[in-house]
């Protein structure tokens, strides 16, 4: 299969990637990068040029809150977990997505 640009992924998706995957269980940022790649099996990647910025925003957004913790390495580590809004987020941004990929699905369907 071919591998696309980093870049081609489309506005948005990862902010509900993560918002989902935080559903799951609180993680600090490499295990949330680390759980999207293997979900996807293989198919997507999260680089951290992108996993941060988006992880402070949604923050920012009252989506998340963060405390320090330490790894499964032993390391400090920022873990994050979903707030109230970030649930009721996920529950809109789902919806919305799901619309949005039964219609690609219906128009690449179409003869």
């Amino acid at each position: 299969m071919e591998r696309r640009n980093k870049d081609d992924l489309l506005q948005g998706t990862l902010d509900l990637l993560i918002l989902k995957t935080l559903g799951r269980a609180d993680m600090h940022g490499y295990a949330i990068a680390e759980r999207i790649q293997e979900t996807s099996d293989q198919v997507l990647q999260v680089e951290e040029g992108a996993l941060y910025p988006a992880l402070h925003r949604l923050e920012l957004r009252g989506l998340l809150a963060s405390e320090w913790g330490v790894s499964e390495n032993n390391r400090r580590a920022k873990y994050y977990r979903l707030t109230a809004a970030g649930r009721r987020q996920l529950a809109r941004e789902t919806e919305y997505w799901k619309r949005v990929a039964g219609a690609i699905g219906k128009v690449l369907a179409a003869t």
